[in-house]
């Protein structure tokens, strides 16, 4: 069973998640990953490190900061971005085209209270989810 598969086990069950998007494997991020959805329409990220230069590797490895990071979609990345370091944010890289977006950037960033934001350069975006069957 892959990590995904245990994560949409543990979703399904914790937190009735039962749409769920394909899989994606994104090797300029260094994840594969999948996207799920509750019936109130929150919508959750699971990710897996692809390879131990992979970003989520070390994450994982030292069980810190675990809730990864949370995700806005905005129309501008280069405005959106700007308005972030704006407010002492940090960019952790350069922004990156991302498979599950259909190459549109994503870009990373520590706030000053720790936290991990990602920006999504694809506001109009909609997963693809299809309905799971009960376990």
């Amino acid at each position: 069973m892959t990590d995904l598969a245990k994560g949409r086990e543990f979703l399904a069950g914790a937190l009735a998640v039962r749409r769920w998007s394909p899989e994606f494997n994104d090797p300029v991020n260094g994840v594969a990953l999948q996207f799920g959805a509750d019936a109130q329409g929150v919508c959750y990220e699971l990710l897996e490190p692809v390879g131990e230069s992979s970003p989520l590797s070390k994450a994982l490895a030292s069980r810190k900061a675990i809730l990864n990071h949370v995700a806005y979609r905005v129309a501008n990345l280069e405005a959106a971005a700007e308005d972030l370091m704006d407010r002492d944010c940090v960019p952790t890289g350069e922004p990156n085209p991302a498979i599950a977006y259909g190459g549109r950037r994503i870009q990373f960033f520590f706030t000053p209270l720790f936290m991990i934001v990602e920006l999504i350069e694809a506001l109009d975006h909609k997963h693809a989810f299809t309905q799971m069957a009960e376990a």
